[in-house]
This record gives structure tokens, C-alpha cells and sequence, in this order.
């Protein structure tokens, strides 16, 4: 076409296994995509993900996955919303900082999983259920195309799902560890600007997930890729397995 085309880069990460897995499906950001790959791999579980709405249509009717939203991604709704109405918007800050105060709290002591299951059902849901209340009532009443009612449809169309990450102590309130580890793509972006063409960017996949999940397992990527590298001419002839 003689001029760039605007592409997209998929990112999944396996918490429990610290995994990071980058897909490219010709650039396409479909959430058939996501759909296919949980087909592909015969995905059952939590898959945590921010408000795009294409997770909502792949994994409608789907009973093996469960979705769960992400809480920064809801606080950066209201944040945007100060300027235009701080009662409001500070009202739900104040109470998703106390939602965070908890979380660190069950990290300073520690807590297996189940105790902090037991901890969230204690005193996070609570403060949960009173926001919820808060957005039925006065959140309601704001005009959704201001950025204050913006922010409470999304927290509130997204509160059900969000609500999920008390059900099992091993959920994060939020997937800022995927946050994390699209952040490199976006810095080395600014550097490269382009990938040429789709191979390219295929390409580019695979090494952001090997250098991601390196990062993820503690492995020093320049070594990982030194010793890959080296070996390689020894497994020519080595099965696909091997």
C-alpha cells in the first residue's frame, strides 16, 4: 500500500506458571482472536482483561472461562473525571485506595491464597457493595457523556465481573502484570516506529515472548539468548520434539 498500516499485538500471561505469551493474527484485534486461542489451547479458568468488549462477545455463553476485569483500568476512568466533578470522583478513589490499602496489607503478612480469600470476603466485599450501591443511586444521576458519568458506566457495567477477583485468593485486583509486560513494545516502538511487513511482526511475536517470560522467570535474557543461539546449529537434525 506504500504507507503503514495501524496493526495490533496480543499479550497473554499465565500468572500461576509466569508465562508471557505475545500473538500476532495479521494485525487483527478481533475478539474472535482471543476466542480462537482459548479454543486452541482448551483454556479453562479466569482470564483477567481490561473493559474491550470483544472478551465479552468471544467468551459469551462460554462456562469455561471466567472473566474478570481489572481495577486500574476502572480507577483511570474516574481519575480522568476530577477536574469535572471531585465530589464524585474522589468519593470512588477514596474507596478504590481502600481496596488497594487491603491488598498490600495481605502482602505484608504474607497470606496463603485462602487467607486472603477470607480476607476480601471479609472487608473488601463490603466496600464493593457499597459502590455498587453509590453507582444505582447518585452515580446514576450524572449525564452519561460527561466524563464522571463515563467512568461510573464503565465501572458499573464491568462491577459483576470485577466482584470475581473475590473468589479466589490467587486473583489480582488488577492485570497490571500484562501492563507490565506490553510496556517494552511500546517504549522499543518509539525506536524502531515500524515492523516491515506481517512476517516481521510474526517475528517480533516470538522474541517478545521469549524475552517476556525470561523477565517473568528470572532469567537473564541475554544469557537465555546466548545459549539458544549457540546450540542451535547442534539441533539441525533434531526432531520437532527436541
Amino acid at each position: 500500500k506504500q504507507k503503514a498500516a495501524k496493526e495490533y499485538l496480543w499479550m497473554v500471561r499465565s500468572v500461576m506458571r509466569r508465562l508471557v505469551f505475545f500473538h500476532y493474527d495479521n494485525g487483527s484485534r478481533a475478539g474472535t482472536v482471543i476466542e480462537a486461542l482459548a479454543k486452541e489451547y482448551n483454556f479453562k479458568g479466569y482470564l483477567q482483561c481490561d473493559g474491550f468488549k470483544g472478551y465479552e462477545t468471544a467468551f459469551k455463553g462460554n462456562a469455561n472461562v471466567t472473566l474478570v476485569n481489572c481495577m486500574a483500568h476502572i480507577r483511570r476512568y474516574f481519575e480522568r473525571a476530577l477536574d469535572e466533578n471531585r465530589a464524585g470522583a474522589e468519593k470512588m478513589l477514596a474507596n478504590i485506595q481502600s481496596l488497594y490499602k487491603l491488598e498490600r496489607l495481605c502482602d505484608e503478612k504474607g497470606l496463603s491464597a485462602d487467607e486472603r480469600m477470607e480476607k476480601r470476603q471479609e472487608m473488601t466485599k463490603p466496600i464493593m457493595e457499597a459502590m455498587k450501591t453509590w453507582m444505582e443511586g447518585d452515580g446514576m444521576k450524572y449525564s452519561p457523556s460527561s466524563l464522571i458519568g463515563k467512568a461510573v458506566t464503565y465501572a458499573y457495567t464491568r462491577w459483576d465481573n470485577m466482584m470475581r477477583y473475590l473468589e479466589d485468593g490467587r486473583l489480582r485486583i488488577d492485570n497490571n502484570l500484562a501492563e507490565n509486560a506490553i510496556r517494552p513494545v511500546t517504549l522499543g516502538r518509539k525506536n524502531y516506529l515500524f515492523c516491515g511487513n506481517h512476517e516481521a511482526a510474526d517475528n517480533m511475536a516470538v522474541i517478545c515472548s521469549l524475552l517476556a517470560t525470561c523477565k517473568a522467570q528470572d532469567v537473564n535474557p541475554r544469557d537465555y539468548l546466548i545459549s539458544a543461539l549457540s546450540d542451535m546449529p547442534y539441533h539441525k537434525t533434531a526432531t520437532h520434539e527436541q
